[in-house]
C-alpha cells in the first residue's frame, strides 16, 4: 500500500494572494494604495518593502584623502620613504588626483602637520600639480609654522619676483605679521613699502602692526603721517560661507592691541576669506608721497 502524507503540512505551506487587504505605506495613515501581500499559512501577512540600504564601499574624494593622510602619518621624515608612500599611492589612477590631495592638505592643516604639509606639497608641486597661489601660500604658511623661516623667505621672494604685479595681498599680509612677531622691523618696513610702491592698500591689521612698531621706535611723525593716510574705515566686507558680508568695523579704542591684529592675520589661511574695503576708500594714490622709503646701500 502507498502512504499518503498528511494534507495539514500542504496547507500550512500555501501561499495565497489577497487583494483586498490595505496597508499603508512607509507609515503614511493618509495613503490609500492598496499592495498585494503575500499571505502564507504558517507566519501569516508579510508586507513587500522596497529595500533600501546604505552601501559601505565609499570610493569618493573624502575617504580617498583619509586614506592618503593615513598611509602616511605614521610614516619617518625621510624624503624617499614618504615620496614612495604617496607614488605607490597614485599609482593606479589615471589621471594626478588633485582634489584628493587637496584635502588631504586641508586634513593635515587641521591637525597641524606641518611637516607632512611640506613634503606632501613639495611632491605634488614636484609632479607639476597645484601650482597655484593656494597651493604656495600652504607651503609658506607650513614653513613659518615649522621653524623653517629661511626657506620660506626664499619662497617669498620667488614667487614675489614672478608675480610683481599681480602678487596676492594675503601674502603681503602674511609676511608682515611673520616679522612683527620676530621684530625684525627693517624687512616689516621693506614689505611695507613694497605695498606702497604696488598700489596695494594695506588692510587695518597691518597699518596697526606699522604704526605700533613707528611708536616704539619713536618715528611719531611718521605714525601721524601713517594715520592720516590711512584712516580705519567704517565698514569692511568679508566673505563668509561664501557670501559677501557688509560688517562695520570696531572703535579703534575697542581694538588698540596689535597682538590681536596679528592673530586675526594668521586666522586667515584661506585664499577666498580676504578682507575688502568700501569703495570710498578708495585705493592707494600713487601721486601720494611715500610713508617709509627703503634705502639701499648700492
Amino acid at each position: 500500500m502507498i502512504s499518503r502524507q498528511p494534507n495539514c503540512v500542504l496547507h500550512c505551506l500555501e501561499v495565497k494572494e489577497v487583494d483586498f487587504i490595505s496597508f499603508p505605506l512607509f507609515g503614511s495613515e493618509k495613503n490609500s494604495d492598496t499592495r498585494k501581500l503575500r499571505v502564507c499559512g504558517a507566519k501569516g501577512p508579510r508586507p513587500r518593502y522596497p529595500r533600501v540600504w546604505k552601501a559601505r564601499n565609499r570610493i569618493g574624494t573624502i575617504s580617498k584623502s583619509a586614506k592618503l593622510v593615513d598611509c602616511i602619518k605614521e610614516l619617518s621624515n625621510v624624503k624617499e620613504e614618504v615620496y614612495g608612500a604617496l607614488d605607490s599611492f597614485i599609482a593606479w589612477e589615471l589621471e594626478f588626483p588633485l582634489i584628493t590631495v587637496k584635502k588631504a592638505l586641508k586634513t593635515l592643516e587641521d591637525q597641524r602637520e606641518w611637516k607632512r604639509i611640506i613634503q606632501v606639497t613639495k611632491w605634488m608641486l614636484s609632479k607639476g600639480q597645484g601650482k597655484t597661489m593656494g597651493s604656495y601660500f600652504t607651503l609658506l604658511n607650513a614653513l613659518v609654522e615649522d621653524g623653517r623661516l629661511d626657506e620660506a623667505e626664499e619662497l617669498w621672494m620667488k614667487l614675489f619676483s614672478e608675480n610683481l604685479e599681480s602678487m596676492p595681498r594675503v601674502f603681503f599680509d602674511k609676511m608682515v605679521s611673520i616679522y612683527y612677531r620676530r621684530d625684525m622691523h627693517e624687512k616689516m618696513f621693506e614689505i611695507f613699502a613694497d605695498m606702497e610702491e604696488l598700489g596695494i592698500r594695506p588692510n587695518t591689521s597691518i597699518v596697526k602692526m606699522v604704526g605700533d612698531v613707528f611708536q616704539k621706535l619713536g618715528m611719531l611723525d611718521k605714525y601721524e603721517k601713517l594715520q592720516k593716510k590711512y584712516p580705519p574705515p567704517k565698514w569692511e566686507y568679508r566673505y563668509i560661507k561664501g557670501k559677501r558680508v557688509r560688517i562695520r568695523t570696531k572703535p579703534s579704542c575697542e581694538s588698540d592691541d596689535p597682538g590681536e591684529a596679528v592673530n586675526e592675520t594668521d586666522e586667515k589661511t584661506d585664499m577666498n576669506s580676504k578682507e575688502m574695503y568700501d569703495d570710498t576708500d578708495g585705493s592707494v594714490d600713487a601721486a601720494e608721497e611715500p610713508i617709509y622709503e627703503v634705502h639701499n646701500s648700492s
